[in-house]
């Protein structure tokens, strides 16, 4: 069966905004041009937008879904069986967080008690489920299943204080940055108190740091286009003054 633009975009719930971009940038052409113009999509172009759409759902940005779906090594079975995996994942830890939630009304209306243990414990799996969503992929590449995986139980084994105090760390890292960056000095005593704030915050998610480990983490910061939006959230330029806070920091 085949599809107009309107069509395909009712059946899929998006707009034909968002098809028509999908063919501008490559990603999905129709499989013919009418005689009156109009884009047509047939049974095969149906599969793939499937495939987008499961991706975009698990929060995969175009550019990689065009270059995961374009390789020659791209089996569109397997992409499928991966795809209820990570829904699987995701349905499990929406389960974690909605026990989380009925547990907590409970405590509150029925006086039911919940350990602390349980209050945190969907959102240190969240924690992990967004980590290995954005990054995943890059860092067990650069670090190894092994350390990530170590990483990964070593956050869903924090207490409540530790959970607590990598919370506060993660602001007192933003607040001391932008100040660290008026200074224009990434050697100053701000930026290096910046730098080790950075360190007690990775050792949260580390069983071990390492001086080197922690300078190409940083250089990540800046070659990855993904942590570099994260800190020039902050002040733009944030994570290339960073990089060299840390850089100086690990050289002493």
């Amino acid at each position: 069966m085949e599809y107009t633009i309107q069509k395909l975009g009712q059946l899929a719930g998006i707009s034909t905004r968002t098809l028509r971009y999908y063919d501008e940038i490559g990603l999905l052409k129709p499989a013919r041009i009418n005689s009156s113009g109009y884009r047509i999509y047939g049974s095969a172009e149906i599969d793939k937008l499937q495939q987008i759409l499961f991706y975009r759902e698990l929060g995969v940005n175009l550019d990689h879904i065009k270059e995961i779906m374009t390789s020659k090594s791209f089996d569109r079975s397997i992409a499928l069986k991966e795809h209820r995996e990570k829904l699987l994942e995701k349905r499990a830890q929406l389960d974690l967080l909605i026990a989380n939630v009925d547990k907590s009304i409970q405590q509150t209306e029925r006086g039911i008690i919940m350990s602390d243990k349980e209050k945190f414990e969907g959102f240190k799996q969240k924690l992990v489920e967004d980590n290995e969503k954005q990054y995943g992929k890059e860092i067990r590449e650069k670090y190894g299943e092994e350390a990530i995986n170590k990483s990964n139980a070593k956050v869903k084994g924090m207490t409540q204080a530790q959970y607590e105090e990598v919370t506060n760390l993660t602001e007192e890292i933003a607040v001391n940055l932008k100040a660290a960056i008026a200074t224009g000095d990434p050697s100053s005593e701000l930026a290096q108190k910046t730098a080790d704030l950075h360190r007690q915050w990775l050792s949260f998610y580390w069983n071990e740091y390492t001086k080197e480990a922690h300078a190409g983490v940083a250089q990540m910061y800046v070659d990855d286009e993904r942590f570099t939006a994260y800190y020039d959230k902050i002040q733009p330029g944030a994570a290339e003054f960073l990089r060299d806070a840390v850089h100086i920091y690990t050289k002493n």
